[in-house]
């Protein structure tokens, strides 16, 4: 399986854990939606009402032509716009990590969502670990395929990292599905350590 073909893996299985935690006729927003395949999915599967946010014009252009309602722009800026408890659910999938304030976004998605949905590489993995102890670099896999000078910022974080902020801003972790190295099954054996990809059900 060449590298393409396992992040589209990695991605299919990621939407299927979300999609497991959706109720029919939720609002949800997506928030760095892509190509709005996650929410092709959610609309088809539950008849959610949902709204994609996208920076990128081209994933825009793929979202309407799927009929998918998006909107283009800043994802801090679309949170803004919207009141208290706007929606049922708010999703960050592999969002987090490329926000310039991920804390101040999740405590928005917290305020405009009753839930949130936030899923991210875990980069307390112990292949990534290894790579900075023998080589001092970090890893270049399917999922990060560009070296640093060639890719956009990216603020590399834990499961435990992740916790920590949970504990400090009380926000409460209702479920979490900690999956291994392919993504495919649940890691309950020291998930900081083991776990390749995390999915977490937060709230206020």
């Amino acid at each position: 399986m060449d590298e393409n073909r396992k992040e589209v893996a990695k991605r299919r299985t990621d939407q299927m854990v979300i999609n497991e935690g959706i109720r029919k006729g939720d609002k949800v927003l997506d928030l760095g939606c892509g190509r709005g395949s996650l929410l092709e999915l959610l609309i088809r599967e539950k008849k959610v009402q949902g709204l994609g946010v996208d920076l990128d014009p081209a994933k825009i252009i793929h979202c309407v032509r799927k009929g998918i309602p998006v909107y283009q722009g800043d994802v801090d800026e679309a949170l803004a716009m919207f009141e208290d408890q706007s929606f049922d659910r708010v999703i960050l999938s592999r969002t987090v990590e490329h926000l310039n304030e991920p804390g101040r976004t999740i405590e928005e998605a917290l305020r405009v969502g009753r839930r949130a949905t936030v899923g991210f590489i875990n980069h307390g993995f112990w292949i990534n670990r290894l790579n900075y102890v023998l080589k001092g670099s970090r890893t270049v896999n399917d999922v990060y395929p560009l070296p640093w000078y060639e890719s956009a910022p990216v603020s590399f974080f834990s499961l435990a990292n992740f916790e920590e902020f949970c504990s400090k801003k009380n926000i409460l972790i209702r479920q979490r599905a900690c999956l291994d190295a392919n993504w495919r099954n649940e890691c309950n054996f020291f998930p900081n350590l083991f776990s390749g990809y995390v999915i977490c059900d937060i709230s206020k």
